[in-house]
C-alpha cells in the first residue's frame, strides 16, 4: 500500500505543473488584447489626423498661393518726398511670386525704411488682392553743406538728400558739419540743427535773415554768422545766445567798413574787432 501511495503521488505532480501553464498563458494572451485594444483604435486615429491636416495645409497652400492674391493695387499714403515709384516696387518685388496672403511685410516694411525721407513704415494687406503702406516722412529743418554739397538734414541730424535746384530754400546754409563716426557726432549734429532752427527764427523776426550768407557751427560754443560788407566776407561771433540782437549790433558795426573789420566777437561782454592786414 505504502509503494502504491507513493507512485500515485509521483504521478500526481505533472499533472499539478500541467494546470498552472494555462493559467499564465491566459494572462500573456489578456495583457495583449488590451495593448491592441488601447492602441491599435489611437494609431488609427493619428494616421485620420496627420492625413486630415496634411490635405489642410496643402489646400491652403494652393488657396493662398492663386491667382486671386496676386497684387493688383498698391496704395501709398503720405508720400510727400519719398519717392512713390521706388516704394511701389518694392511692394511689387516682395509680393510678386508670395502675393498678398503670403508676403512678409516685415521685410517689405524694413527695405522702404532705408528709403530717403522715410522715417517709419507701416504695411498691411488688403485681401484679396491690395497692400497699403502709411508712411510717417522725416521733415527737412535744414541745409547742411556737406563734402561740397547742400543736403537737407532733420531735426534728428539725418542727412535726407541733395537739395534740388528748383527747391525753395531758407536764406543761408550751414557749415561745420560733423561726418565722422564718432560717438558724440549725431548727438552734436542735432544741436547743429536746434541753433540753426533758432538764429532762422530770431533772425526773420529781427528781418536779418537775408543778411546771412552762412553759419559756421563747427565750434558749438562759438557759432560764427558770416555776413558780406563791402563786397568782403565778415564773421560775427554770436555766442551761444540772443541770435537776433548779437547779429544787428554786429552788422550796426560792421556798416560800410567791410574793407577794413575782418571779424566782430561779440560773445564776451564786450565786442572785439579783428582787422584786416594790407
Amino acid at each position: 500500500m505504502a509503494a502504491r501511495t507513493r507512485k500515485t503521488a509521483v504521478k500526481s505532480k505533472p499533472v499539478a505543473a500541467r494546470k498552472k501553464r494555462p493559467a499564465a498563458v491566459r494572462r500573456s494572451k489578456t495583457n495583449n488584447g488590451r495593448f491592441a485594444n488601447f492602441f491599435v483604435p489611437l494609431f488609427f486615429i493619428f494616421c485620420i489626423l496627420f492625413c486630415l491636416g496634411f490635405l489642410g495645409f496643402m489646400g491652403y497652400r494652393t488657396v493662398t498661393a492663386s491667382e486671386f492674391f496676386n497684387v493688383k493695387q498698391i496704395e501709398v499714403r503720405g508720400s510727400a518726398r519719398a519717392s512713390k515709384s521706388e516704394i511701389e516696387k518694392i511692394v511689387g518685388h516682395e509680393t510678386e511670386k508670395a502675393g498678398v496672403w503670403n508676403a512678409d511685410l516685415n521685410a517689405i516694411k524694413e527695405k522702404i525704411e532705408r528709403l530717403a525721407y522715410v522715417k517709419s513704415v507701416a504695411v498691411s494687406r488688403i485681401l484679396p488682392d491690395g497692400v497699403r503702406v502709411n508712411l510717417t516722412e522725416r521733415v527737412p529743418q535744414a541745409i547742411a553743406r556737406i563734402k561740397g554739397g547742400d543736403f537737407w538734414v532733420d531735426e534728428e541730424g539725418v542727412i535726407l538728400g541733395l537739395v534740388g535746384e528748383q527747391e525753395t530754400r531758407p536764406p543761408f546754409v550751414m557749415k561745420g558739419w560733423d561726418e565722422s563716426k564718432a560717438e558724440n557726432a549725431a548727438k552734436d549734429n542735432q544741436m547743429r540743427v536746434k541753433m540753426y532752427q533758432k538764429m532762422l527764427e530770431d533772425w526773420r523776426e529781427f528781418d536779418l535773415a537775408k543778411r546771412v550768407k552762412e553759419v559756421n557751427l563747427e565750434d558749438l560754443q562759438d557759432p560764427q554768422a558770416i555776413v558780406e560788407d563791402s563786397s568782403e566776407i565778415v564773421l560775427i561771433d554770436l555766442g551761444k545766445e540772443n541770435y537776433g540782437k548779437r547779429l544787428l549790433k554786429g552788422l550796426e558795426i560792421i556798416a560800410g567798413r567791410g574793407k577794413e573789420i575782418e571779424s566782430v566777437n561779440l560773445s564776451g561782454s564786450r565786442e572785439i574787432l579783428g582787422f584786416r592786414t594790407k
